[in-house]
């Protein structure tokens, strides 16, 4: 059983920064995919950023230069450390896993395992 836990979300202001966090309880291969997803009000889920298993990072186009995904094996952690943040950028922020190291995106499909979500508001 894997269990996805996001921890990190908040309210800052434009142009403040925060870091995301994914812990991951039970077993996921350092060679799966990870990622982050959002789902700002009213709209539908969307991709922030993917760290494949050769690690490589993908990004979306809003985020790319201020969004940074990493991952911690030894922790079982994934992080997203988000700086210069937009109002724009409000929204439930999700953890997703999935048990190959490619990575599907933008589309949050065919990811098996999700996060309960973290709320990020940035205000102007």
């Amino acid at each position: 059983q894997v269990q996805l836990v996001e921890s990190g979300g908040g309210s800052v202001q434009a142009g403040g920064s925060l870091r995301l966090s994914c812990v991951v309880n039970g077993y996921i291969s350092s060679n799966y995919c990870m990622g982050w997803f959002r789902q700002p009000p009213g709209k539908q889920r969307e991709g922030v950023a993917v760290l494949g298993g050769a690690g490589s990072k993908t990004y979306g186009d809003s985020v790319k230069g201020r969004f940074t995904i990493s991952r911690d094996n030894a922790k079982n952690t994934l992080y997203l450390q988000m700086n210069s943040l937009k109002p724009e950028d409000t929204a439930i922020y999700y953890c997703a896993a999935r048990p190959r190291a490619s990575c599907p995106f933008p589309a949050p499909t065919d990811y098996n395992y999700w996060g309960q979500g973290t709320q990020v508001t940035v205000s102007s």
